[in-house]
């Protein structure tokens, strides 16, 4: 059902102007779980660079990270200054760019250590300092800093997101120390060693993890793969001391979470959500009734799943910055495209996408509905980054370039919204209504009167004085005779509808 909603949405997007189109086409192919077209290349043009991509790619440690632990994991001269910026670890503004720049570029290390540390998950599993952060700083080795957006900065953001979303008032003790643990390592490998280009590029070049992994989420099993096997890395083990169910229990929560980053699985988690809204039980303090491990999976897959699509939700200098880094690796791989003679991925061309556009269309689409949905099932705390994520969208929007010949009354026309009850015979109604609007039936019984009123004229009679009192005649007529129905009650969307029809 929400896969037709937003279909229907989509195609309503793509007839207002050509950016629509791409941001309508973007969001199609990234976040709906289906089959698409793929334009395979020749054996001998597929891509030679695979290397980075190959699980068996797993590299040594790094030199830095066998030496004996500084305060905060990693090295830095600036360890006054991180100590205050880590003071608000816990806070939805925390600006992970900032503890980047202080800690020689080792945000992912340095986050996972203090998260690690707050939350005791060290003691609890028996975790030496020295075994997490040689995987840590092997893992975020293993992230490419040449990539402009899915490097170890977006990696320690995911991760810090989501230890503010564990720490959720409705989502107090709910989960298991194991299920914790789990949910941040997943955030934290959620993206090692990509390459810059989507599951569809990898898939349209032939690529060896296409066919490794059967076009099936792709790079997600890839991260997943490298992710664990770093593991067994020197002194990387930091699972060593768990018991072998704890093991298995953790790999198939890790696994369940990063698969559902895929975000062609997009559609499938919000319905998810919305049926665990639907269903939600709370104590008397508001705390979530999460008692089957099904049901807490779920809510842990989500939640990644949202602190993976945050930037919106942030402050607006924060959000920009991404904005920035992830359009410029649409764009190099849009480049990429073009050099190969393959058809430019929606958002990806450089030349003619519209960033303004594609943020609105990404928010209302995407974005909202899924944040405005967990806002439910967490009430009231997800306020804060609904607010922001509004004033966010609207500031993108008013500097939105204007179509040059903008059609009335669409000001609101681009907020998405879900419309249930517009279905079957409610949506034909809607068509009827705008086929009457368009039609305009009064206007052609007017003019076949003027017509007439022609004729007689030119038939000689009573030319000017007469036409006038003719026509005044009728206009009163008209108005006696027909008096105008009482306005259908239709939704709102109808009238957008509508509008759109006409233009």
């Amino acid at each position: 059902m929400f896969k037709r909603m937003l279909n229907r949405e989509l195609s309503h997007l793509s007839e207002m102007s050509r950016s629509g189109v791409q941001v309508s086409e973007y969001i199609s192919s990234t976040f709906l779980d289906k089959q698409n077209e793929v334009e395979l290349l020749p054996p001998n043009q597929k891509e030679q660079n695979s290397a980075p991509c190959q699980t068996s790619g797993v590299g040594v440690l790094s030199e830095d990270s066998r030496t004996t632990l500084p305060r905060f994991g990693v090295h830095t001269e600036h360890e006054d200054v991180l100590a205050q910026e880590l003071e608000n670890l816990d806070k939805w503004n925390f600006s992970i760019f900032t503890v980047a720049q202080l800690s020689c570029n080792r945000p992912l290390s340095c986050i996972m250590f203090a998260i690690f540390q707050e939350r005791d998950l060290m003691k609890t599993f028996r975790m030496p300092e020295d075994t997490l952060m040689a995987y840590v700083m092997t893992l975020e080795d293993h992230y490419h800093a040449s990539v402009s957006y899915h490097n170890s900065l977006h990696a320690a953001d995911v991760t810090q997101s989501t230890h503010v979303l564990l720490s959720t008032p409705a989502l107090r003790a709910v989960f298991t120390d194991l299920e914790i643990l789990a949910a941040l390592f997943a955030a934290a490998i959620h993206d090692v060693d990509h390459p810059g280009v989507s599951n569809q590029f990898l898939i349209n070049t032939n690529s060896e993890l296409a066919l490794m992994y059967n076009d099936e989420s792709v790079l997600e099993n890839h991260h997943l793969a490298v992710g664990f096997k770093l593991l067994y890395e020197e002194n990387c083990d930091i699972f060593q001391n768990l018991s072998k169910r704890q093991r298995q229990s953790l790999r198939r929560m890790v696994i369940d979470m990063v698969l559902a980053t895929d975000m062609s699985k997009h559609m499938s988690l919000l319905a998810n959500l919305k049926t665990m809204v639907e269903t939600k039980k709370v104590t008397s303090s508001g705390v979530l009734l999460l008692d089957h491990y099904t049901d807490r999976i779920e809510v842990l897959r989500i939640m990644v799943h949202c602190a993976d699509l945050s930037n919106p939700t942030k402050p607006l200098a924060v959000y920009c910055q991404w904005t920035e880094r992830i359009m410029e690796e649409f764009f190099r791989q849009g480049d990429k495209e073009r050099e190969r003679g393959m058809e430019i991925s929606a958002m990806c061309d450089r030349h003619t996408a519209s960033v303004e556009k594609s943020q609105v269309g990404f928010i209302d689409y995407i974005v909202h509905p899924l944040w405005e949905t967990w806002g439910d099932l967490v009430h009231p705390d997800a306020q804060e980054m609904l607010d922001t994520l509004e004033d966010n969208r609207d500031w993108y929007h008013s500097i939105m370039p204007q179509s040059p010949s903008p059609p009335a009354e669409q000001d609101d026309v681009d907020h998405f919204q879900f419309h249930p009850n517009i279905e079957g015979d409610g949506q034909d109604l809607i068509q009827e209504r705008c086929g009457e609007k368009d039609d305009g039936g009064l206007d052609e019984t007017e003019n076949e009167e003027d017509v007439e009123m022609k004729d007689r004229n030119e038939e000689g009679e009573d030319t000017e004085k007469k036409t006038e009192d003719t026509t005044e005649e009728n206009t009163e007529l008209q108005k006696e005779t027909e008096e105008p129905e009482p306005p259908a009650v239709v939704p709102a969307v109808a009238a957008m509808d509508c509008g759109r029809v006409v233009d």
